[in-house]
C-alpha cells in the first residue's frame, strides 16, 4: 500500500485534460524529491541521497502532487514508478538540479563545471564487474563529487523501467519509455577445465554432450530468453545451474561439467574452450536509457564511458 501522507486531502488521478496551475504554489525543492525518487524508484533510496528521511521524501512529493492536481507516482512491481505526468515533471526538475550545482561550482571556485548527483546503473553481474565497473571508475575520478551505483542482475527490463538511470541489457529491450542503443555483441562458448576433461574426456560432437553435466543458469528463474539453453543447445538440461555468472565459472574451474560461459570472462582462466566451431553463441548488449534521463549530463557522461570501454576491449568480447 502507499504509504500515508500527512495531508488526506485526496489527490486526483492524471487526466488527459490540460490543467492551469499557480507556479507560486509550486515549491522548486519538491521537485528535487520527486527527481530523486524517479532514479531509484525507491524511497529509502532517495531519501539516503537527499540526506532527509523516507517520510520527508513521501511528504514533499504528497505535497506536489496537492500543488499540481495530479498523481505523479504510483506503486509499481519493483518499487515507485513515475505516471505520465510524473515522468514530464521530472525531466523539467532536472534544469533546477542542474542550476544547484552550477551555483556550488560558482561558489567553489571551479573553472568547468563538475557532475553532481546520484546515477544508477543497471548491468548483468559479468558485464558490470568486467566492464561497467572500470567505465564508472574513470568517470568517478574525474567528478569526485558524482554518486555511481551500480546494481548487478541478468534480467530483462520491465515494461514500465524504473530503478535506474541506465541499464545494460542482453538482448533487445521493447518500451517506449527508453532510448535504447546497441552498444556490442558478445560471444558465449562451452568451456572446461583441464582436470575435468582428463577425467570424462572432451565431446567431439554437439551430441556427446549430452553425457555430460552442463553449467548454465537456472531455466525456471531465467528472466532473459536470449539466454534461453532450449535456443542454443536443444534438449540439454543443465546438471549445475546458479543465477550468478561467476558461481557458474567457479563451478566449471572446479571441474563440475562443462560451463556455457561468455568469452570475455574466460580470458584469465585455465580453461579450455570446447566444440569451439560447433557451439559459439552470439548475443547483443543494449544501452538503455530512460527518456526522462537522457539529457542529465552525469547519465551522458557514462554513456559515453561505456562507449569507450566496449570499444578499447572489443576483442574480449568477441575473440578469434
Amino acid at each position: 500500500m502507499r504509504p500515508p501522507f500527512p495531508d488526506e486531502n485526496p489527490v486526483p488521478q492524471p487526466a488527459g485534460s490540460h490543467r492551469s496551475v499557480d507556479p507560486r504554489r509550486l515549491r522548486a525543492d519538491d521537485l528535487r524529491y520527486l527527481l530523486a525518487l524517479s532514479r531509484t524508484g525507491r524511497l529509502v533510496t532517495a531519501a539516503d541521497a537527499l540526506g532527509v528521511d523516507h517520510t520527508t521524501v513521501s511528504r514533499r512529493i504528497a505535497a506536489l502532487e496537492k500543488s499540481i492536481g495530479l498523481r505523479l507516482i504510483e506503486r509499481g512491481p519493483e518499487g515507485w514508478t513515475l505516471t505520465d505526468i510524473g515522468r514530464a515533471v521530472s525531466e523539467n526538475a532536472r534544469a533546477i538540479e542542474e542550476a544547484v550545482d552550477r551555483v556550488a561550482d560558482t561558489v567553489a571556485g571551479q573553472d568547468s563545471p563538475s557532475l553532481h548527483g546520484t546515477v544508477r546503473v543497471s548491468a548483468p553481474d559479468g558485464f558490470g564487474t568486467a566492464f561497467a565497473t572500470p567505465a564508472l571508475v574513470r568517470v568517478r575520478r574525474r567528478h569526485p563529487r558524482l554518486q555511481v551505483e551500480l546494481v548487478t542482475a541478468t534480467r530483462q527490463l520491465a515494461l514500465r523501467p524504473s530503478g535506474f538511470d541506465l541499464a545494460v541489457v542482453i538482448g533487445v529491450p521493447s518500451s517506449s519509455r527508453l532510448v535504447t542503443e546497441h552498444l556490442t555483441d558478445y560471444t558465449l562458448g562451452l568451456y572446461a577445465c583441464d582436470d575435468y576433461l582428463t577425467k570424462y574426456g572432451r565431446p567431439e560432437t554437439a551430441a556427446e554432450l549430452r553425457e555430460h553435466p552442463l553449467i548454465f543458469y537456472i531455466e525456471s528463474m531465467l528472466q532473459v530468453s536470449d539466454l534461453d539453453i532450449e535456443r542454443h543447445l536443444p534438449g540439454i538440461t543443465p546438471a549445475f545451474s546458479s543465477t550468478n555468472v561467476f558461481a557458474q565459472l567457479e563451478a566449471t574451474q572446479q571441474g563440475a561439467g562443462i560451463g556455457v560461459l561468455p568469452a570475455f570472462l574466460t580470458q584469465r582462466t585455465q580453461l579450455r574452450r570446447v566444440l569451439p566451431d560447433e557451439i559459439d553463441i552470439r548475443l547483443p548488449i543494449t544501452l538503455a536509457v530512460r527518456r526522462e534521463a537522457v539529457t542529465h549530463p552525469a547519465v551522458r557522461a557514462l554513456w559515453a564511458a561505456l562507449r569507450h570501454e566496449v570499444a578499447e576491449r572489443a576483442d574480449e568480447l568477441l575473440p578469434d
